[in-house]
């Protein structure tokens, strides 16, 4: 793959510029989002809610993949990763509104923490940009 196949878009966290990494990456048929959460440049939104940091960080990496102009149906794969086991249910209910009709595989972890002891929730997505199978 030549490095013109390959585009990279940004969010504007700051992460990305003090770590230098893209929010997404597109090359070939795949679009790969990094971690996302429910901040909005320095704002954390949904503080203390894990429904709502959810679906912040979900609709934050949607948005990344609709950069490449994709939608929910084009998501393959997620990943949600949470702080307490006790988020579970609140977390598995913002996936399935995003996502019921597109029943993506998926991966949920309990992790220690993040570099924000606000943060509850992190998400990841692969999406596909190929030709859908008839």
């Amino acid at each position: 793959m030549t490095s013109q196949a390959v585009r990279r878009v940004q969010s504007g966290s700051p992460w990305e510029e003090s770590f230098g990494f893209a929010r997404a990456v597109a090359a070939g048929d795949r679009v790969l989002v990094a971690g996302t959460t429910s901040f909005k440049g320095t704002v954390l939104y949904g503080e203390g809610d894990p429904y709502e940091q959810a679906k912040v960080a979900f609709t934050g990496a949607l948005e990344a993949i609709a950069e490449f102009g994709l939608g929910p149906e084009s998501v393959l794969l997620t990943r949600m990763y949470l702080t307490h086991v006790r988020d579970v249910d609140a977390v598995g209910r913002a996936h399935k509104e995003l996502f019921d009709a597109v029943r993506p595989v998926s991966t949920l972890l309990v992790v220690e923490g993040f570099v924000d002891p606000r943060i509850l929730v992190e998400v990841e997505l692969e999406a596909f940009r190929g030709r859908q199978a008839p």
